[in-house]
């Protein structure tokens, strides 16, 4: 059985990677969305187990010091991480498997697996960013501040990889985020 293709897909906060990931799981449900798991607490309308596997600073240093992490790394000042063992255990399966991370830990996933396909996320404008970020509520202004500083920086890395998509029109990016998943899958082989 083939391998399944791993898809790191990486990009600021608010530039729509979840929603694009929606789409193509819609469309494409045999693939596999990894669980990132944080120190962060959980929001309103969050659920451990669903958005995230949220875990105390122990609990997360524990999993570090045992190499449980395939990626991790400390983001708006908590840490996130992606557990290595569904991963590596579905892409041996050969189902294709889809990692929605920050820049740091797709740089650390793309050193141990070349092979890993990356797409960026760009927002269309850092105005529209801010927008998102102010519409989605779920920080306050030194929050929201923050990440749109770490947004600028972060968006400097898009050339790092294979591709980018602009959210710019939600059905267009999406369409364009769901054919390079077409042309990078095993779906053909």
């Amino acid at each position: 059985m083939p391998q399944g293709r791993l898809f790191v897909v990486a990009g600021p906060s608010g530039a729509g990677k979840g929603t694009l990931i929606s789409e193509l799981l819609r469309r494409y449900p045999a693939v596999w969305l990894s669980i990132s798991a944080t120190t962060r607490k959980p929001r309103q309308g969050e659920t451990d187990g669903v958005q995230y596997r949220f875990l105390s600073e122990n609990e997360f240093g524990e999993m570090v010091a045992r190499e449980d992490f395939l990626e991790w790394a400390e983001v708006h000042g908590n840490l996130y991480g992606t557990p290595a063992g569904g991963v590596l255990e579905r892409l041996a399966r050969g189902q294709d498997v889809i990692l929605e991370i920050d820049v740091q830990g797709a740089k650390q996933v793309r050193e141990k697996m070349p092979e890993a396909v990356s797409v960026f996320v760009l927002p269309p404008s850092s105005a529209a960013l801010e927008e998102r970020l102010r519409r989605r509520g779920t920080e306050d202004e030194a929050e929201l501040q923050q990440r749109l500083r770490n947004a600028l920086e972060e968006c400097r890395e898009k050339d790092e990889y294979q591709y980018v998509v602009v959210n710019d029109q939600l059905h267009r990016a999406a369409d364009e985020f769901c054919a390079i998943y077409e042309r990078e899958s095993r779906l053909h082989e």
